[in-house]
This record gives structure tokens, C-alpha cells and sequence, in this order.
């Protein structure tokens, strides 16, 4: 659909889901898939992309807070690279840097303090995919330099 965004916040054991509105600039947590050393499952990763029908994803680039890729920095671009080629959408990375942080704050904040973290782990991986969406389109969207497109391999 045209405007239609995914945007996920890679991990080894979940990947957070967020879904928004290119046109609009908006963005919603949608829920955090299962996955096995970073590999999501398969069958909610298609049923995800068969509901939203996204234009195009957005993955967290997780970097070092000095700019310097880390472990899962590769890991992020693999699965972002996965995403191109099985779904034939483009897909941006977006540096991820505190969006962790600042999902628990604002679930801490909002959304029924530290029981809240602690019993619905999933609700901080959402939350943070959709940080990691908001601040891609408040920095230009897919139109930003910085932004950059990974290519399916």
C-alpha cells in the first residue's frame, strides 16, 4: 500500500514490529516476533508483510555509541538484507542508538511502570521499533542521505 512502512528493531530472540504512515509521518508499535539466534519466524514474518502490505522497511542499525559497528551491527544488515530479497520492498537502515533506552522510558512512563518491562519484554521491543520509525521520519524518511538503502543479496 502506498505509504505503508514496516520498521523492526532487530534481536537475536525478538525482533520489535512497528508499522506507519509514510504520508502521514506516524508510526504504532505493532508486536515483537519470535526469532532463533536473530532468524524470525518465518510464517508470522510473511503474515505480517500479507497484512500490512509494506511500500517499504526500516531495520535498526544497532552502532556503538561512537559511531563503530558492534556485533550485531552485521547481523541487523543480514536481516535487513533478507528482507529486500524474500519481500522485493527497499529497505532503509536507520541508526539505532538509545531507542532501547528511551522505549523503557516511555513504557515505564506510560504504560504501568517496571511491572510493565518486566511481564511484557515484547511491548519494549514494539515500542522501540516504533522509536526507531518516528526518528527515521523526523530526520527526512527515506529521502535522507544518512539513510542508507540496503541492496537484497
Amino acid at each position: 500500500m502506498k505509504g505503508r512502512v514496516l520498521a523492526f528493531d532487530f534481536g537475536l530472540n525478538h525482533i520489535g514490529v512497528a508499522v506507519g504512515s509514510d504520508e502521514l509521518m506516524t508510526a504504532q508499535g505493532l508486536t515483537a516476533l519470535k526469532a532463533n539466534n536473530g532468524v524470525p519466524n518465518e510464517p508470522a514474518l510473511k503474515a505480517l508483510f500479507a497484512q500490512w502490505q509494506p511500500e517499504y522497511c526500516v531495520v535498526g542499525l544497532p552502532i556503538n555509541m561512537d559511531g563503530s559497528a558492534e556485533f550485531m551491527t552485521a547481523r541487523a544488515t543480514k536481516f535487513a538484507q533478507r528482507l529486500a530479497q524474500d519481500f522485493v520492498v527497499p529497505v532503509y537502515l536507520k541508526d539505532e542508538r538509545l531507542s532501547s533506552v528511551e522505549a523503557k522510558a516511555e513504557i515505564f512512563e506510560h504504560h504501568g511502570g517496571y511491572r510493565t518491562l518486566v511481564k511484557h519484554k515484547g511491548k519494549v521491543d514494539a515500542t522501540a521499533a516504533k522509536i526507531i520509525l518516528e526518528s527515521f521520519f523526523d530526520e527526512g524518511g527515506r529521502y535522507a542521505p544518512e539513510h542508507q538503502l540496503v541492496e537484497g543479496k
